[in-house]
């Protein structure tokens, strides 16, 4: 029988097999993808073989096939091991936040190039565009044009007021989605908007940190009313990468790749060299700082520069 992943709770995987009936399915024995030292060998979004034990309901999962692409970060507390937060994805979504929590630009950037690494197309999402003050739109105004700038799509919502919801629902149809991002910055809630039925738990954000708390505890596929698929993803606190190449980090980002071809140098790595393309346009005001100090901060290998750093 062949089904996909809809569940995993790290024990136990749930299976929906080609006429929607779901199973509950685990693994028999030692199963890992070569070359992958993951946390899980199978995510939500998997395509698998599996067979039903005798007399029962409950599956063994006994192949995984090829994924197109996923979504993987590094797992902090298990500094040896990696996350992978879903497969054969069509479209991500991160939902971005400027308060209660913050969403920082190092975050967005190393989201944004593990996507770019693995083909995944994004969209960012601005959640509660009806509280921000003067102050926070300006700061909100200048992120969008940022990534609008070098091809992104950016669009302004809110949960509450239901703003810019039936775009967000257009784009989704058809298509298997992934919501991720911080602990409340509105992915379940969004979910809950969409897709009425679902009902999925929501908390409050924490006053004292401004940070969400933990309600997504295991990333979960839903179907949605239009058509198409929706991944909930536990909340992110911080975004390790994993696997890059120094010389191949530009690449995932958009407007370096742009114009690595115009630098002296075919290995360039847009730091010290001369006649760099990427530094001329950094200087020209061309390249956004918050950018390439990101770019930095990969090519060094450095954790995100803030307290937050262990997922959730």
């Amino acid at each position: 029988m062949t089904g996909v992943i809809t569940k995993s709770t790290g024990s136990w995987y749930i299976v929906r097999d080609e006429n929607s009936k779901r199973y509950k399915c685990r693994i028999r024995g030692k199963f890992r993808i070569k070359g992958i030292k993951s946390t899980s060998p199978v995510t939500v979004g998997d395509h698998v073989d599996f067979e039903l034990e005798k007399d029962s309901d409950t599956g063994i999962i006994t192949d995984i096939h090829k994924r197109k692409n996923y979504i993987i970060r590094k797992s902090v507390n298990l500094s040896k091991q990696t996350h992978i937060l879903a497969a054969n994805i069509d479209q991500a979504f991160l939902l971005v936040t400027l308060d209660h929590p913050p969403t920082f630009p190092s975050f967005i950037d190393r989201f944004l190039a593990t996507a770019e690494a693995y083909n995944i197309e994004t969209v960012l999402l601005f959640n509660k565009v009806d509280l921000y003050d003067e102050k926070l739109n300006i700061k909100k105004n200048d992120l969008i044009n940022i990534y609008k700038n070098i091809g992104y799509q950016c669009i302004e919502i809110s949960v509450t007021e239901k703003i810019n919801i039936r775009e967000v629902e257009n784009l989704m149809k058809d298509k298997v989605n992934i919501f991720a991002g911080h602990s409340g910055v509105g992915k379940s809630s969004l979910i809950n908007v969409i897709a009425t039925d679902l009902n999925l738990k929501i908390a409050q954000i924490s006053t004292q940190h401004k940070q969400g708390q933990h309600t997504t505890t295991f990333a979960e596929m839903f179907a949605l009313p239009f058509g198409g698929y929706i991944i909930d993803t536990p909340g992110i606190k911080g975004f390790g990468v994993v696997d890059f190449e120094q010389n191949e980090i530009g690449d995932f980002f958009r407007e370096f790749f742009a114009l690595k071809h115009l630098c002296k140098f075919n290995n360039c790595l847009h730091v010290n060299e001369p006649k760099c393309a990427v530094k001329e346009a950094l200087a020209k005001g061309e390249i956004a700082p918050s950018r390439y100090k990101s770019y930095l901060q990969l090519l060094a290998g450095e954790d995100e520069n803030y307290r937050i750093s262990v997922f959730e």
